[in-house]
């Protein structure tokens, strides 16, 4: 049983890691704004709940492939952004037993201000959330899929969403100017991380803080229980020792 994280995400990859998984790491190709684009007044849990999906179905479609072409797995498309599966790459040649694969996407986003934003991109865009975050309080949304297959096969899907709420306190000028200067609220949900620089200027979460780095250990627990995965059994050396 191999589980195998659809996301490039460090932080969400290092929260397994402390949690006692070592997931291998296939990064979606989706096109989020395109995607998004598709849809109609989607819900905020909509929302992200169908971008988790679409990056499951996506890398799990990649193991379908791999399944039925077992005598050529290079004929599979992959991202080339990344060069080690076990680090952030999206080679799943290197996976070297794909006959029970657990796949899991995620996506995160915050509403702030009745608004519902993702990656800010730039510094400009990063600012602007922030003068709406100060002193305020936002909820962050995570969207999780779940997608079992077995020699290829789809067996079992599962999905859901946590929220939480997010309290911001108010950097000074100077600390927002240096906390834009790192490009790390730059291509993070909300413009802010609770697990990097960004945790100094969060007063405090009411929820689940996993999910706010990322990926909600309780959430996760849950949807691999429905597609017939008890969690101790992706904790190798650490369920026995």
């Amino acid at each position: 049983m191999r589980l195998v994280l659809a996301s490039a995400s460090p932080a969400r990859l290092a929260v397994l890691r402390a949690a006692g998984v070592e997931p291998d790491v296939v990064v979606s190709g989706v096109d989020e704004d395109a995607l998004v684009a598709t849809l109609t007044d989607p819900t905020p849990t909509e929302l992200v709940t169908t971008l988790a999906r679409a990056k499951a179905d996506e890398v799990a479609s990649r193991f379908a492939a791999a399944a039925t072409n077992t005598t050529n797995t290079t004929n599979i498309p992959d991202n080339t952004d990344n060069t080690d599966t076990r680090t952030g790459a999206d080679d799943i040649a290197d996976i070297d037993d794909i006959a029970d694969i657990i796949v899991v996407g995620c996506d995160s986003m915050l509403s702030i201000a009745g608004q519902v934003v993702g990656k800010p991109g730039t510094a400009e865009v990063a600012r602007t959330r922030w003068k709406d975050m100060a002193g305020g309080e936002g909820e962050l949304l995570t969207g999780h899929a779940v997608v079992r297959l077995r020699d290829g096969a789809v067996v079992a899907r599962a999905e859901g969403t946590r929220v939480t709420t997010v309290r911001f306190s108010t950097p000074s000028g100077e600390e927002l100017d240096a906390y834009l200067a790192t490009g790390e609220p730059l291509a993070v949900a909300g413009a802010f991380t609770l697990d990097g620089l960004g945790g100094w200027f969060v007063e405090g979460v009411d929820g689940d803080p996993s999910s706010v780095v990322g990926i909600s250990l309780p959430l996760t627990r849950r949807l691999l229980a429905e597609v017939g995965v008890g969690v101790v059994s992706l904790w190798g050396d650490r369920a026995t020792s």
